[in-house]
Protein backbone atom coordinates (compact mmCIF):
# COMPACT_ATOMS: atom_id res chain seq x y z
CA UNK A 1 0.00 0.00 0.00
CA UNK A 2 2.92 2.48 0.81
CA UNK A 3 4.30 1.86 -2.67
CA UNK A 4 0.80 2.47 -4.01
CA UNK A 5 1.06 5.96 -2.17
CA UNK A 6 4.54 6.35 -3.06
CA UNK A 7 3.44 6.24 -6.65
CA UNK A 8 0.80 8.37 -6.37
CA UNK A 9 2.34 11.44 -4.71
CA UNK A 10 4.87 10.80 -7.94
CA UNK A 11 2.23 11.41 -10.42
CA UNK A 12 0.51 13.84 -8.42
CA UNK A 13 3.80 15.98 -8.33
CA UNK A 14 4.59 15.44 -11.47
CA UNK A 15 1.22 16.64 -12.48
CA UNK A 16 1.95 19.91 -10.58
CA UNK A 17 5.43 20.34 -12.33
CA UNK A 18 3.51 19.94 -15.95
CA UNK A 19 0.76 22.63 -15.20
CA UNK A 20 3.39 25.08 -14.50
CA UNK A 21 6.02 24.33 -16.42
CA UNK A 22 4.29 22.82 -19.97
CA UNK A 23 2.60 26.32 -21.13
CA UNK A 24 5.93 28.19 -20.66
CA UNK A 25 7.78 24.64 -22.33
CA UNK A 26 5.06 25.12 -24.92
CA UNK A 27 5.24 28.86 -25.44
CA UNK A 28 9.31 28.51 -26.21
CA UNK A 29 8.81 25.84 -28.85
CA UNK A 30 6.11 27.90 -30.44
CA UNK A 31 8.45 31.15 -30.14
CA UNK A 32 11.78 29.88 -31.21
CA UNK A 33 10.49 26.53 -33.59
CA UNK A 34 6.92 26.32 -34.60
CA UNK A 35 7.06 29.25 -37.27
CA UNK A 36 3.89 28.12 -38.45
CA UNK A 37 2.12 29.01 -35.49
CA UNK A 38 3.21 32.89 -35.18
CA UNK A 39 0.35 35.20 -35.56
CA UNK A 40 1.29 37.59 -38.32
CA UNK A 41 0.95 40.94 -35.41
CA UNK A 42 0.56 43.49 -37.79
CA UNK A 43 -2.61 45.62 -37.53
CA UNK A 44 -1.56 48.35 -39.28
CA UNK A 45 -2.15 49.03 -43.30
CA UNK A 46 0.53 51.58 -44.35
CA UNK A 47 4.38 50.17 -44.04
CA UNK A 48 5.91 51.55 -40.33
CA UNK A 49 9.42 53.20 -41.53
CA UNK A 50 12.30 51.87 -39.79
CA UNK A 51 15.03 52.99 -38.37
CA UNK A 52 13.51 56.47 -38.15
CA UNK A 53 14.78 59.26 -40.15
CA UNK A 54 14.03 62.86 -38.84
CA UNK A 55 14.00 65.30 -41.76
CA UNK A 56 14.79 68.31 -39.60
CA UNK A 57 18.12 66.48 -38.99
CA UNK A 58 19.09 65.27 -42.13
CA UNK A 59 17.49 67.89 -44.31
CA UNK A 60 17.88 70.86 -41.79
CA UNK A 61 17.27 73.71 -45.37
CA UNK A 62 14.27 71.91 -46.05
CA UNK A 63 11.36 74.22 -46.70
CA UNK A 64 9.05 71.47 -45.40
CA UNK A 65 9.88 72.93 -41.95
CA UNK A 66 8.10 76.34 -42.18
CA UNK A 67 4.67 73.74 -43.01
CA UNK A 68 4.37 71.61 -40.43
CA UNK A 69 3.13 73.91 -37.51
CA UNK A 70 3.27 71.62 -34.92
CA UNK A 71 0.47 69.18 -37.50
CA UNK A 72 0.97 65.61 -39.11
CA UNK A 73 1.62 66.23 -42.54
CA UNK A 74 0.87 63.38 -44.76
CA UNK A 75 2.56 64.21 -48.37
CA UNK A 76 1.81 63.16 -51.30
CA UNK A 77 5.26 63.31 -53.50
CA UNK A 78 5.14 63.24 -57.76
CA UNK A 79 8.07 64.57 -59.65
CA UNK A 80 6.30 64.57 -63.18
CA UNK A 81 3.01 66.40 -64.55
CA UNK A 82 0.21 66.04 -62.40
CA UNK A 83 -1.91 64.31 -64.80
CA UNK A 84 -5.28 61.90 -63.99
CA UNK A 85 -3.69 59.69 -61.65
CA UNK A 86 -1.99 62.96 -59.26
CA UNK A 87 -5.25 64.46 -59.34
CA UNK A 88 -7.06 61.33 -57.82
CA UNK A 89 -3.90 61.14 -55.58
CA UNK A 90 -4.64 64.37 -54.33
CA UNK A 91 -8.05 63.85 -53.80
CA UNK A 92 -7.41 60.72 -51.71
CA UNK A 93 -5.21 62.93 -49.35
CA UNK A 94 -8.31 65.74 -48.99
CA UNK A 95 -10.80 62.99 -48.61
CA UNK A 96 -8.34 61.15 -46.07
CA UNK A 97 -8.17 64.51 -43.72
CA UNK A 98 -11.99 65.24 -44.08
CA UNK A 99 -12.41 61.58 -42.76
CA UNK A 100 -10.38 61.82 -39.68
CA UNK A 101 -13.77 64.60 -38.65
CA UNK A 102 -12.47 66.11 -35.59
CA UNK A 103 -8.83 65.40 -35.13
CA UNK A 104 -8.44 66.42 -38.96
CA UNK A 105 -7.05 69.95 -38.03
CA UNK A 106 -4.26 67.72 -36.51
CA UNK A 107 -3.23 66.74 -40.21
CA UNK A 108 -1.79 68.97 -42.61
CA UNK A 109 -1.99 68.03 -46.11
CA UNK A 110 1.24 68.35 -48.31
CA UNK A 111 1.80 68.13 -52.64
CA UNK A 112 6.03 67.75 -53.25
CA UNK A 113 6.25 68.14 -56.74
CA UNK A 114 9.01 68.88 -59.05
CA UNK A 115 10.48 71.24 -61.47
CA UNK A 116 6.86 71.40 -63.41
CA UNK A 117 4.60 74.04 -61.73
CA UNK A 118 1.07 72.41 -60.52
CA UNK A 119 -1.70 74.48 -62.05
CA UNK A 120 -2.43 76.21 -58.93
CA UNK A 121 -5.91 77.59 -59.51
CA UNK A 122 -6.99 73.78 -59.65
CA UNK A 123 -5.30 73.40 -56.63
CA UNK A 124 -6.83 76.75 -54.95
CA UNK A 125 -10.33 75.28 -56.31
CA UNK A 126 -10.38 71.60 -55.42
CA UNK A 127 -7.64 71.39 -52.33
CA UNK A 128 -7.73 74.57 -50.04
CA UNK A 129 -4.69 74.52 -47.33
CA UNK A 130 -3.11 72.17 -49.30
CA UNK A 131 0.98 73.14 -49.09
CA UNK A 132 2.98 72.66 -52.15
CA UNK A 133 6.37 72.91 -52.96
CA UNK A 134 9.28 72.03 -54.12
CA UNK A 135 12.51 70.35 -52.56
CA UNK A 136 14.65 68.02 -54.66
CA UNK A 137 16.16 66.76 -51.73
CA UNK A 138 13.16 66.03 -49.48
CA UNK A 139 11.81 63.68 -52.81
CA UNK A 140 14.89 62.29 -52.94
CA UNK A 141 15.44 61.30 -49.47
CA UNK A 142 11.34 60.22 -49.28
CA UNK A 143 12.36 57.90 -52.71
CA UNK A 144 15.08 56.35 -51.35
CA UNK A 145 12.99 55.64 -47.75
CA UNK A 146 10.26 54.13 -49.44
CA UNK A 147 9.81 50.40 -49.08
CA UNK A 148 11.27 48.68 -51.91
CA UNK A 149 8.58 45.70 -51.79
CA UNK A 150 6.16 48.50 -52.16
CA UNK A 151 5.34 50.30 -55.30
CA UNK A 152 6.42 54.40 -55.64
CA UNK A 153 3.79 57.22 -56.04
CA UNK A 154 2.38 56.55 -52.39
CA UNK A 155 1.75 58.74 -49.47
CA UNK A 156 3.96 59.43 -46.22
CA UNK A 157 3.26 60.64 -42.71
CA UNK A 158 5.24 62.41 -41.23
CA UNK A 159 4.91 63.13 -37.15
CA UNK A 160 5.17 67.26 -35.51
CA UNK A 161 8.78 66.18 -34.61
CA UNK A 162 9.80 65.79 -38.36
CA UNK A 163 10.35 61.84 -37.91
CA UNK A 164 9.50 60.07 -40.97
CA UNK A 165 7.07 57.32 -39.71
CA UNK A 166 4.68 55.69 -42.55
CA UNK A 167 4.59 54.83 -45.98
CA UNK A 168 1.05 54.36 -47.43
CA UNK A 169 1.40 52.59 -50.93
CA UNK A 170 -1.10 53.97 -53.59
CA UNK A 171 -3.44 51.30 -54.31
CA UNK A 172 -4.38 51.50 -50.34
CA UNK A 173 -8.28 52.04 -49.54
CA UNK A 174 -8.30 55.97 -47.86
CA UNK A 175 -10.20 54.30 -44.86
CA UNK A 176 -7.54 52.16 -44.66
CA UNK A 177 -4.91 54.94 -44.25
CA UNK A 178 -7.16 56.97 -42.21
CA UNK A 179 -7.69 53.80 -39.50
CA UNK A 180 -3.66 53.64 -39.35
CA UNK A 181 -3.56 57.54 -38.82
CA UNK A 182 -6.35 57.86 -36.82
CA UNK A 183 -4.58 55.34 -34.48
CA UNK A 184 -1.27 57.00 -34.65
CA UNK A 185 -2.89 59.92 -33.74
CA UNK A 186 -4.93 58.27 -30.82
CA UNK A 187 -1.79 57.13 -29.04
CA UNK A 188 0.10 60.19 -29.96
CA UNK A 189 0.65 62.89 -27.04
CA UNK A 190 2.06 65.02 -29.91
CA UNK A 191 0.77 67.01 -32.61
Amino acid sequence: MTKNKGRTARLQLLLIALVFLGPLLLATWLYFGGRAFQPEGRTNHGELLQPLVNIRDALPESPIHEHSNGQWLLIYPNDGVCDAACEFSLYTVRQSRLMLGKEMDRLGRVFLHGESLPDTVYLADEHEGLITLSDSRFSELLKNKRPPALSAGGYYLVDPLGNLVMYFPPDIEPSDMVEDIKRLLKFSRIG
